[in-house]
C-alpha cells in the first residue's frame, strides 16, 4: 500500500508538469527547523504537498535552519522533513492564501546510524546488488552517486571503502574509511576497517594500533567482534583477543566460533578452569559436529 501511494504521488507530480500547478496560489508559507538543543540545520528537504491539488514541490533551509515556500495556494498541506542522519517527522497544516501564515517551527531529533529514505534504499539496493556480483566499479559508482545526492549519508563511505578493498586497493580503501570518521571521530567499524587495510598491507604494527583506539562496547554487531578478536589470537596476543571473544558471546550467546576460540584462548593463558566452562558452553549448543569432538579431547584433558 505505501509503495502504491508513493507511486501515485510520483505520477502526481510527473503529470503536473503537463498542465498548470494546482498548487500555484498567492499564499506564502516559511519555517525554521532545529534540532533539539535549538541550533539551525541547515540542508534539511522540506517536501510540501497540496492535498486537494495532489501536488507538490520541495525546498532547503538554509544556514540558519530557515526555509520559505512562496505562491502556494490555501488549503490542507502536508508538510515533510527529511535529513540525513535524523527522524523524519510529517505534519498537516491548513495554510491560508490572503492571510499570514505562522512561522512553523520544526525540532529534528537526532539518530544513530543512518536513517534510510525509500530513494536511498532503492539505491543501496542496486549497489548492494552490484558488490555481490563482484561488480565493484559499478557498485561503487552507486554508492558515489548516493553521497552526491546525500552528503550527509557519510555511513555509505564504509560501502565506498568496501569495494576498493574488495579489488585490494588498500590505500584508497582507507582514505574512504578515513571519511567516516571525519564525521564520526568515535566509529568502530571504520577503525576496524583502517586496521584491516594496514593488516593486508602487511603492516601489522599499525593494524593494531588501530584496533587499540576501539572501544568494544561500540561495535554492535559480534560477527566483526569475533573476527578482530581473532586478528589478536593469530598473532599471539591473547589477552586482547580475550576481551573481544568475551564481548562476542556476550552478544550472541549461541555463537559457536566465538564459544570454542574463548576457549582456545582460556587454553593459551592457562585458565583451565575458564577453558572448561567455555568448552561446556559449547557442547550446549553443538554436541554433534566434528568440533564438538574436539571440544570433548580438550574437556577430557583438562579434567585429568
Amino acid at each position: 500500500m505505501k509503495k502504491a501511494l508513493i507511486l501515485l504521488i510520483a505520477m502526481s507530480f510527473l503529470t503536473g508538469s503537463l498542465w498548470a500547478q494546482e498548487y500555484k496560489g498567492k499564499g506564502r508559507a516559511f519555517g525554521v527547523v532545529t534540532d533539539e538543543q535549538g541550533n539551525p540545520l541547515e540542508g534539511v528537504t522540506v517536501k510540501l504537498f497540496y492535498v486537494k491539488g495532489e501536488q507538490g514541490f520541495s525546498v532547503k533551509t538554509d544556514k540558519d535552519g530557515k526555509w520559505v515556500a512562496a505562491w502556494i495556494r490555501g488549503g490542507q498541506w502536508n508538510i515533510d522533513f527529511e535529513k540525513i542522519g535524523y527522524a523524519p517527522k510529517k505534519i498537516a497544516v491548513e495554510l491560508q492564501e490572503f492571510q499570514k501564515n505562522p512561522e512553523i517551527k520544526i525540532a529534528l531529533v537526532k539518530v544513530e546510524g543512518l536513517v534510510v529514505t525509500d530513494e536511498i534504499k532503492e539505491m543501496l539496493d542496486k549497489g548492494n546488488q552490484l558488490f555481490d556480483a563482484q561488480k565493484y566499479d559499478e557498485a561503487r559508482a552507486v554508492y558515489e552517486e548516493i553521497l552526491t545526492k546525500y552528503p550527509d549519508a557519510y555511513p555509505i563511505w564504509k560501502n565506498v571503502g568496501n569495494c576498493y578493498f574488495a579489488q585490494e586497493k588498500y590505500a584508497e580503501a582507507e582514505q574512504a574509511y578515513q571519511k567516516i570518521l571525519e564525521k564520526d571521530a568515535n566509529n568502530a567499524d571504520a577503525m576496524v576497517a583502517i586496521g584491516n587495510t594496514f593488516l593486508n598491507r602487511g603492516d601489522k604494527d599499525k593494524a593494531f594500533e588501530w584496533y587499540g583506539k576501539v572501544n568494544v562496547d561500540k561495535i554492535t554487531d559480534p560477527v566483526v567482534i569475533y573476527n578482530v578478536g581473532t586478528m589478536y589470537y593469530n598473532n599471539s596476543r591473547f589477552s586482547e583477543a580475550l576481551a573481544y571473544y568475551q564481548k562476542a558471546v556476550e552478544k550472541q550467546k549461541n555463537f559457536t566460533d566465538a564459544l570454542y576460540q574463548l576457549g582456545l584462548t582460556y587454553l593459551n593463558l592457562q585458565k583451565n578452569q575458564e577453558a572448561i566452562s567455555a568448552f561446556e558452553e559449547y557442547l550446549k549448543i553443538d554436541s554433534e559436529s566434528p568440533r564438538a569432538e574436539q571440544v570433548r579431547a580438550f574437556l577430557a584433558y583438562l579434567k585429568k
